[in-house]
Formats: structure tokens, C-alpha cells, sequence
């Protein structure tokens, strides 16, 4: 192996925006996530509708309260 081409291996602190911190190791020092396995909707099992604009609202308007649910 060749010396001095590798990058410095740091015990990153990875922070989320839900507030959730755990280390991982990466070529940077600290890593700042919007979604984590804490607040993920697959891990959680819990959805969050993102409401950008009033899409939402818009798609129950157009298609009914019961437009996502399933029978």
C-alpha cells in the first residue's frame, strides 16, 4: 500500500435534526443528517405527511378523506 494517499479516519458524531447522536467512523469529523433511524417512517412504523404547500389538503380536497386508506 501506498503511504501518506489515504484520508484521516475520525469517530464521526453524526447529529440529526430530531435530536438523535451516534458515532460512526468516516473521513469527516462531524455529519449533520435530516433523518435518522429514529425518525424514519420505515424504522418507526409511524408516517409523516409532509405538508409542502397545502399539497395534502389539496389531494383529500380532489379524491376524499378515504383516497389513501385501504379496504
Amino acid at each position: 500500500m501506498k503511504e501518506k494517499i489515504h484520508p484521516t479516519y475520525y469517530n464521526a458524531k453524526v447529529k440529526c435534526a430530531c435530536g438523535n447522536e451516534f458515532e460512526i467512523g468516516s473521513t469527516q469529523k462531524e455529519i449533520k443528517v435530516e433523518i435518522c433511524s429514529k425518525c424514519h417512517p420505515f424504522f418507526t412504523g409511524k408516517q409523516k405527511l409532509m405538508d409542502t404547500a397545502g399539497r395534502v389538503e389539496k389531494f383529500y380536497r380532489r379524491y376524499g378523506e378515504n383516497a389513501g386508506k385501504q379496504a
